[in-house]
C-alpha cells in the first residue's frame, strides 16, 4: 500500500508539473537606422551580445533592406542564438520590427494600425515550447510635447484601443517602444490603462510613477537621452526622460501561461546616476564601460526589456485555439481500455481546474488536474497500469461546473 501511495504522488508529480521558460523581450529605438551606415554595428553588437534578448522589436528602422542587413550584420553574428525577423512593412515615416530567436519563437504575423503619422505593428508569435500566442503591439508615437502633440498621441492610442478592446478575454498581449510619454497624466498613457467595462483591451504598467518623469527622483527608469552632444543625428540632454516603456494586458499580468516577472522592467545600462548626463560618463555601476560607450554611440535611447515567463502544464495538452461556450467533460476514448485513456474537457472561463479519478466505493485514486488553466479545449492522458480491471469514475470541477463520467478498465 504504502508503495502504491509513492507511485501515485510520482505520477501526480509529473502530471502537474511545468513546461516553463523565461523569456526576455526588448523594445530598442535604434535611430534611423540605414544600410548605408555600418559605423554604428559594433556599437549595436556589444549592446546586444550583453543584453541577450529573446525578441527584440526596433523601432525608427527605414526598409526591409535595413531590417535584413541589421539582422545579418548585427544579430546574427555575435553568437547569442540564430535570429529571424518577422515581415516587414513599409509604412509612412519610420517602421517598427520584430527580430527573435528561431529556436524559441514562430512568427504568425504582421498587421499594421494606421494612425495619422507612422503605423503601429501588431506582430504575432508563438512560443516554441509552449504553443503559446503572444501580439506584441510596436509604437513609436508623435514626439514633442505640445498641446496639439499629446493629443496626437492621445489619438494614436484610441487606435490601438480599438483594436485591443475587440480581442478576446484572456488574450496575451504587450505593447512596447518608443512612447514619447513626458508623465503620468499624459492622455495617451491615461488612455492606455483606462479600464472599460466588458473588455480587457487595457495595460497595466509594472512602474508606479506619479506626476512627471523628467524628474531626478525617477532618474533610474530614465531611457534616453543617452548623450549630452549632438553627434550623428538623434536628441541630447542626457538621461532625463522615461519614453520607452513596456506595458502589458491583464491576462499577462494575472494568469498562468505567459505571465510577467514583476520588477524585471530594466532600462538597460541605467544606474540612476545620470541624471541629465552622457550614459557613458565613469563610472557607470551596471555595465562595463565598454558597454556603456557603445550605448553612448549606438543611440540616443536605451533599449528597455522586461521578463515574461512561458509555462504549460506537462501531460496537459491544449487542442483548440479557439474559447469554448461552455463547460464541458467529455466521455474517455478508448473506453473500455488497456490500461491508457484520453479525457477532453473544455473550460470557457479561466480558473482552477480539478479532474480526480475515484472507485466505484469513491476512494480517491488519482488526482490528474488541479491547477490554474485557461479556457480553452484540453485533453491529457490517464495511466491505469497500476490499477485493477473494473469501473472507475471521473470527476471534474472547476467554478461551479461539476459533472462526472465512468470508465471501464479492462486488462
Amino acid at each position: 500500500m504504502k508503495i502504491y501511495k509513492i507511485i501515485s504522488f510520482f505520477l501526480f508529480f509529473i502530471i502537474v508539473s511545468y513546461s516553463q521558460d523565461t523569456v526576455k523581450i526588448m523594445a530598442y529605438n535604434i535611430l534611423n537606422y540605414e544600410i548605408t551606415d555600418t559605423s554604428r554595428h559594433p556599437y549595436y553588437r556589444t549592446v546586444l551580445f550583453n543584453s541577450n534578448p529573446d525578441i527584440l522589436v526596433v523601432e525608427e528602422i527605414i526598409s526591409q533592406n535595413a531590417m535584413n542587413y541589421f539582422m545579418d550584420g548585427v544579430l546574427n553574428p555575435i553568437g547569442i542564438g540564430t535570429f529571424s525577423a518577422g515581415t516587414f512593412i513599409n509604412g509612412y515615416d519610420s517602421d517598427n520590427a520584430i527580430f527573435f530567436k528561431s529556436s524559441k519563437f514562430t512568427f504568425l504575423s504582421n498587421t499594421p494600425i494606421h494612425t495619422e503619422l507612422r503605423d503601429i505593428n501588431e506582430f504575432k508569435v508563438v512560443h516554441v515550447a509552449t504553443g503559446d500566442t503572444l501580439r506584441l503591439y510596436a509604437v513609436h508615437l508623435k514626439a514633442n510635447n505640445t498641446t496639439a502633440d499629446q493629443q496626437q498621441r492621445a489619438r494614436e492610442v484610441d487606435s490601438l484601443r480599438k483594436v485591443t478592446n475587440a480581442l478576446p478575454l484572456n488574450s496575451n498581449f504587450i505593447v512596447l517602444g518608443d512612447f514619447n510619454f513626458y508623465s503620468s497624466t499624459e492622455p495617451a498613457y491615461i488612455k492606455l490603462l483606462q479600464v472599460i467595462p466588458a473588455n480587457e483591451g487595457y495595460f497595466f504598467d509594472m512602474l508606479n510613477m506619479p506626476g512627471v518623469w523628467n524628474n531626478p527622483a525617477y532618474s533610474v527608469y530614465h531611457t534616453q537621452s543617452s548623450r549630452v552632444r549632438a553627434f550623428g543625428g538623434g536628441s541630447t540632454g542626457g538621461m532625463d526622460d522615461r519614453f520607452d516603456l513596456i506595458l502589458y494586458s491583464k491576462a499577462v499580468n494575472e494568469q498562468s501561461g505567459i505571465t510577467v516577472i514583476p520588477q524585471s522592467l530594466t532600462p538597460y545600462g541605467n544606474d540612476g546616476n545620470h541624471f541629465n548626463d552622457s550614459i557613458n560618463r565613469p563610472p557607470n555601476a551596471v555595465v562595463s564601460q565598454a558597454v556603456a560607450n557603445a550605448l553612448h554611440y549606438a543611440s540616443d535611447h536605451l533599449p528597455v526589456y522586461a521578463l515574461f515567463k512561458f509555462e504549460s502544464p506537462i501531460g496537459i495538452q491544449s487542442i483548440s485555439s479557439g474559447i469554448p461556450e461552455k463547460y464541458l467533460l467529455k466521455q474517455n476514448y478508448p473506453n473500455p481500455f488497456n490500461p491508457v485513456t484520453n479525457i477532453e474537457f473544455q473550460i470557457p472561463n479561466s480558473g482552477k481546474v480539478n479532474l480526480v479519478v475515484f472507485d466505484i466505493l469513491g476512494n480517491l485514486i488519482e488526482t490528474i488536474v488541479n491547477d490554474d488553466l485557461k479556457s480553452g479545449f484540453y485533453k491529457v492522458s490517464f495511466d491505469a497500469s497500476l490499477l485493477s480491471s473494473g469501473t472507475y469514475f471521473y470527476r471534474i470541477s472547476s467554478g461551479r461546473y461539476r459533472d462526472t463520467k465512468k470508465m471501464i478498465l479492462i486488462k
